[in-house]
């Protein structure tokens, strides 16, 4: 039996790729000698969750995310996780008849099979789930354990220090030890704390100095939450520690600095971009996590629905104008625009960015970072721009009315601008811009669409509970029958929150004639609103509300959608 072309058509079966496209894949894997999963996955043809997904039901294997199995830490202290890496699977419990579960990334691997047969005699069943959460799984305990390490060795390092100083009458100074930089313990802490942020999915790490401890806080799905606590006295290591990686002064304490680290961790490039802040006990860090890689989004992914994608479609076909996204800071503003940027971008197309800073470099494009000590500000880039031939622009925030000028005049003189501003609607941001002196002639002539967009709380698939609606949240969802939606629980998947991950729900402003001439007249925001809605602008609460209705999300997050 030909096993590739077995799989290959039950793909088809499946839909996930087209019977034109088999015979092609089939000859390419037969030449390269390589699996049709893999090759599938290495050409974009579906991703690994949809490839393995696929291949469980195949071999009759039962599919599922790592994170939704409860592993049982006991079973993985026979093995290295070396071991486990690199033949792709978990132990993870053994149940009252003595059948060993094991999470497997590789049906077909009959040399990891065997590996898994000298570590476990008995007994086994075999659960799919994709490799690289297995990796993700690792990672995590690896993390974990050598951030506890490291605050063990930090206390242990401290005592010794306060008897030395007793004993001695000596001060205590961390940062003059003369220890081997690798295998001290501020030096590992730090590092520790950088590289689990990555596993569990950190889009900010947060380093605050107390009067007597420093608290470490991670950013999870737009929550803060505590990782872990270390004393002051240690903190001056950690600052010079931080200071050094990412390339800025140590000596200076009195002001706020920006720099940049970069780490490969597991095959994978991130950029840390940190910002100190002097505070009463001292320095507070806070580092955003970028993964240069993570820019493979589909608008699906974004959270833009069929009807969202028609209005997209229609701005994006413009070759000239500007097109605005609008929200409060860490919305996904920046995201949105950057996989715009990547769908238009092609060979005959000159594109160039100005941002502050460049938080994710792409290939064909000129980016520019704003360096205001050299006075090269969003403005003055920009007025250069306009002398290097761009078709597209992308200004990363309009914030004065010299940029606003500037980017709207280079929208009605042939360009395609994309920008962001900070307001609470789509029909804001026409006020936002007369606000900043731009007239309303204009406006109406250079703007296409204005696209707001918030982020929500995905509710965690693996726990959350489907129930009637009572009185309160009828009203609030303004109906008049008690319907079926989704209320959070709260399990190990989602670290008790229950929620895991967060999708956007947008409102598209499309300016038609009708609103451009609303516009001129100089029509109230409220009429501008109006106008926009019956021209078919689905607002954020009806955006979001819909994401009730379908289980994604709950009514809380509904109710907070204008917190910010």
């Amino acid at each position: 039996m030909d096993l590739n072309y077995e799989i290959l058509q039950y793909y088809v079966y499946k839909k996930i790729i087209k019977r034109k496209q088999m015979k092609v894949i089939y000859e390419d894997c037969t030449r390269l000698n390589m699996p049709v999963e893999n090759y599938m996955i290495a050409k974009g043809y579906c991703t690994q969750v949809t490839a393995l997904a696929a291949l469980g039901e195949y071999f009759c294997l039962p599919y599922c995310e790592m994170g939704m199995l409860e592993v049982d830490r006991k079973l993985l202290r026979g093995v290295t996780f070396s071991f486990l890496r690199k033949h792709k699977f978990v132990p993870v419990s053994i149940d009252r008849k003595g059948v060993m579960l094991i999470a497997i990334a590789r049906p077909l691997d009959f040399s990891a099979m065997s590996m898994i047969s000298q570590v476990y005699i008995g007994p086994m069943d075999f659960v799919l789930v994709p490799s690289v959460q297995i990796d993700i799984f690792i990672d995590s305990i690896v993390a974990v354990q050598s951030t506890a390490d490291a605050l063990e060795d930090l206390q242990r390092e401290k005592d010794k220090e306060l008897v030395d100083s007793a004993m001695h009458a000596m001060p205590v100074n961390l940062i003059d030890r003369d220890d081997d930089v690798i295998n001290n313990p501020a030096v590992r802490l730090v590092d520790s704390i950088i590289k689990e942020a990555v596993p569990f999915r950190a889009s900010d790490i947060h380093i605050e100095p107390f009067e007597k401890a420093v608290k470490v806080r991670y950013r999870i799905d737009g929550d803060l939450q505590l990782r872990a606590e270390f004393p002051i006295e240690s903190y001056p290591a950690i600052c010079a520690r931080l200071k050094i990686l990412s390339g800025i002064s140590i000596a200076e304490r009195r002001l706020p600095q920006d720099g940049r680290i970069s780490m490969t961790i597991n095959g994978t490039d991130y950029d840390f971009r940190v910002s100190t802040l002097p505070t009463v006990y001292g320095e507070k860090f806070v580092i955003r996590v970028l993964d240069k890689t993570s820019f493979n989004f589909t608008r699906a992914d974004l959270g833009f629905t069929a009807e969202e994608n028609v209005v997209i479609d229609k701005i994006l076909a413009h070759s000239y104008g500007i097109v605005l996204l609008t929200g409060p800071t860490g919305c996904g503003k920046s995201t949105t625009l950057y996989s715009f940027l990547k769908e238009i971008n092609r060979p005959s197309v000159n594109v160039i960015t100005v941002e502050d800073p460049v938080e994710y470099t792409m290939h064909g494009v000129n980016q520019v970072q704003v360096n205001t000590k050299a006075t090269l500000t969003f403005a003055s880039a920009l007025r250069s721009i306009l002398r290097q031939d761009p078709d597209i622009i992308m200004v990363g925030e309009i914030r004065d009315e010299d940029t606003a000028e500037i980017a709207v005049r280079a929208a009605i003189t042939g360009h395609l601008v994309f920008s962001t501003l900070h307001t609470n609607d789509a029909p804001g941001a026409i006020v936002r811009l007369e606000d900043m002196k731009v007239t309303d002639y204009l406006v109406a002539d250079a703007l296409v669409g204005v696209i707001a967009q918030r982020l929500v709380k995905r509710l965690c698939p693996a726990c959350k509970k489907r129930g009637k609606t009572n009185d309160a949240e009828m009203k609030i969802l303004g109906i008049d029958e008690p319907v079926s939606i989704f209320r959070p629980q709260g399990c190990q998947y989602c670290n008790n929150t229950g929620y895991k991950g967060r999708i956007a729900v947008h409102e598209i402003m499309y300016m038609t004639d009708r609103i451009k001439s609303a516009v001129v007249a100089g029509r109230p925001v409220e009429e501008l609103r109006t106008l926009a809605e019956e021209d078919g602008m689905v607002n954020l609460w009806n955006s979001c509300k819909k994401l009730v209705f379908k289980g994604i999300t709950d009514i809380a997050e509904l109710m907070g959608l204008f917190d910010d």
